[in-house]
């Protein structure tokens, strides 16, 4: 008897945790995100750079910035459509809301710091400040990822810890952004995915 009362507080416990926080994202999404990043990438680095050693950060005749930023944007539309498509259908599968407070302060909390890093990049790019673009991205990427982490079911906090970290080595190395922003966007995104993946089947 006392085993089905704790098995019952445990149930409601674990109701209430998620009717508060929002279903987390389909693991194929991230997968998906982190070759579209991949690819971007190649092409940046195909058509729109000059080698690492030969960039001249003061010129935007070397650094084709209005491509770059077109890359990135295709990059981000297919990577959010995707992961809307397939979370939508997970959570058609398992019955559940996607879209309700819980959806929304998670929103807020991660377009906040995404939205003013995201200016800021620009703002920099304009001036042809280049050299830090990389690292900022996935420092502000992380800081969204971690910001909102505490509305999702998952550990998706990990990877916005890894990518801070990331980040921040790459600030280090401004010339070889391109690689840390592959890296980042790219591998992470892959291997975080895949790890869902794998949690999802076990389900």
């Amino acid at each position: 008897m006392q085993k089905d009362y704790f098995k019952d507080i445990s149930e409601i416990k674990d109701l209430m945790n998620r009717s508060s926080r929002f279903i987390s994202l389909s693991g194929l999404s991230g997968i998906l995100a982190g070759c579209y990043a991949l690819i971007g990438a190649a092409v940046a680095y195909l058509y729109f750079l000059p080698p690492a050693i030969n960039i001249d950060y003061s010129s935007t005749k070397e650094i084709k910035v209005n491509y770059i930023i077109l890359d990135l944007i295709l990059v981000a539309t297919f990577s959010i459509v995707t992961a809307i498509i397939l979370t939508m259908k997970k959570a058609k599968s398992n019955q559940e809301k996607i879209w309700d407070a819980t959806t929304q302060r998670l929103l807020l909390n991660f377009m906040v710091p995404l939205a003013a890093g995201g200016v800021y990049i620009l703002i920099q790019a304009y001036q042809n400040h280049f050299g830090l673009s990389a690292a900022l991205m996935l420092i502000f990427y992380g800081l969204a990822l971690v910001n909102a982490s505490k509305f999702t079911i998952g550990n998706v906090q990990f990877l916005g810890y890894a990518e801070i970290i990331l980040g921040l080595i790459c600030a280090a190395f401004p010339g070889y952004g391109l690689y840390f922003w592959a890296l980042g966007f790219g591998v992470l995104h892959i291997v975080y995915g895949t790890l869902m993946y794998r949690a999802e089947k076990k389900q």
